[in-house]
């Protein structure tokens, strides 16, 4: 059963809650959103999968996700990105992002977010379980996307954007080649 980091205000560690019974609170919980752009500067997005609890079928970041209890978010996010997306690639931090928000089956995302940012010029394995599709979308043709349809995102993927996307945009790593014979 998979816990959660309970977190106050400032970000410090205050307990541990089941992951789904933190959402059906609103528990303030520590989490973080990985974005990954490839040398010609599209960002890879996926579309969670349709079984996910909640935003499935809805596009996303190349992942997101929670550390376990004891795990530095580093960690867990190279963790998520090779369990969700089947490749990992260097990650940089460039911010922290607080979020509050009702979803659309009542559970509530009550998060600091970790942002990373990372580059990968090969193509993702998702794991079908994770993730039901993929894709590399350059900047002008998301920003109308979003504008146009942005209930086929997902919330956190919109403020983040929102809040910091030049940061994203402009903060990528140097992409990281795919290994020979994928």
């Amino acid at each position: 059963m998979e816990r959660l980091v309970l977190v106050d205000e400032d970000d410090r560690e205050v307990g541990t809650e089941r992951k789904l019974a933190a959402h059906e609170a609103g528990l303030l919980h520590r989490a973080f959103s990985v974005f990954v752009l490839n040398g010609a500067g599209e960002l890879l997005l996926q579309r969670r999968a349709t079984s996910k609890y909640h935003s499935g079928g809805r596009w996303s970041n190349a992942c997101c996700g929670h550390p376990r209890p004891g795990e530095p978010v580093a960690a867990a996010a190279h963790r998520r990105l090779r369990e969700e997306m089947g490749f990992d690639c260097p990650l940089a931090p460039i911010s922290t992002f607080r979020y509050r928000v009702r979803l659309e089956n009542g559970l509530v995302e009550n998060e600091i977010d970790h942002v990373l940012v990372g580059g990968w010029d090969g193509p993702p394995a998702p794991d079908p379980l994770e993730a039901a599709g993929w894709r590399w979308v350059e900047r002008g043709a998301l920003e109308a996307r979003l504008a146009e349809a942005p209930e086929e995102f997902t919330v956190w993927l919109r403020l983040i954007l929102g809040a910091m996307g030049p940061e994203i945009w402009a903060g990528r790593v140097v992409a990281a080649p795919a290994p020979r014979g994928t």
